[in-house]
């Protein structure tokens, strides 16, 4: 019987996001393009397991929910590396236990075109082209930060994701007004409009399908996954986004209206496994805190 993934939770990966391929990845810059040094690097160290990279903790835990026969969550590999040096990241994979077996290798060319033969719910990369090439697309994907802290310690049976609202979860559509009205005109566009939807986001795919595999997992799956919105709205620009939510039927744990603060110290106290924000100081704010993705969609990631 052929294998499927139509009922799975699909994470595409790149192997830089599982994997600490930072002085590979330097060998290949220094060289200008010519991968020759990186490949042979990567041959030469065939046999030597890579180290856990940014986003190494969350697929761990995501495939905990993975238990007997019941197989929920599906990991691969998608990278420009070429097939030699995808060896590598397949051994690595097994010396650490990681459960994955199916990957894509391109060797240079944008890989993002296979995330719809592979129905992929997130796609994590270092590659800031390839993460707004798969946003554009429609898939949630987000560029990872190779510097970020590895993990939160405190949660070993739980995964804490946290999410930015306007152009992550929802749509920009209020982010514009912000921009280019100033504070004023953001409350009262939002005040004005609270009982009407904000527009789907490109991360609310992914929120989505959280919620199904917390659905769907039995008291045999040793894990449990918490989610919070973290967001630089206040009152009263909290309503529309908690009663979008409630339109969407898609709940989250906590709820975070920052007004500005920085959101650093409160991800400190939240200690999630990823923090998903589109603006880069936030991003800048998370790394030494959290695993950290760039979400390159929006006005403020506007390409002039």
């Amino acid at each position: 019987m052929a294998f499927s993934l139509e009922d799975k939770l699909v994470i595409a990966i790149s192997s830089r996001a599982l994997f600490d391929f930072e002085e590979e990845n330097r060998a290949f810059d220094e060289a200008d393009g010519d991968d020759r040094p990186y490949m042979k690097l990567q041959l030469d160290r065939l046999d030597v397991p890579a180290k856990p990279g940014v986003a190494y903790p969350l697929i761990r835990k995501l495939q905990q929910f993975n238990q007997g026969d019941m197989h929920r969550v599906e990991v691969v590999i998608l990278s420009r590396n070429d097939p030699v040096s995808g060896l590598r990241v397949f051994k690595s994979a097994k010396r650490h236990d990681l459960h994955i077996q199916r990957g894509v290798f391109t060797r240079g060319r944008p890989p993002f075109g296979y995330l719809n033969a592979l129905n992929a719910n997130l796609f994590l990369s270092a590659n800031p082209d390839d993460v707004r090439a798969a946003l554009n697309a429609g898939f949630p994907a987000a560029r990872v930060f190779p510097e970020s802290v590895k993990q939160a310690e405190r949660s070993p049976h739980e995964i804490r994701i946290a999410f930015d609202g306007d152009a992550v979860l929802f749509s920009d559509e209020a982010e514009r007004i912000y921009q280019r009205e100033g504070l004023d005109a953001f409350q009262h566009h939002e005040t004005r409009r609270v009982a009407k939807p904000l527009g789907n986001g490109p991360f609310k795919p992914l929120l989505e399908a959280l919620h199904r595999l917390q659905s769907a997992a039995d008291a045999e799956v040793p894990m449990r996954i918490r989610t919070a919105l973290v967001t630089a709205r206040s009152a009263p620009a909290h309503e529309r986004a908690i009663r979008t939510l409630m339109a969407w039927d898609i709940y989250v744990d906590e709820a975070m209206f920052l007004g500005g603060l920085e959101k650093g110290r409160f991800l400190r106290e939240f200690e999630p496994d990823f923090f998903f924000d589109d603006q880069t100081l936030h991003c800048e704010s998370a790394i030494s805190v959290t695993p950290t993705g760039h979400v390159i969609s929006g006005i403020s990631n506007d390409e002039s």
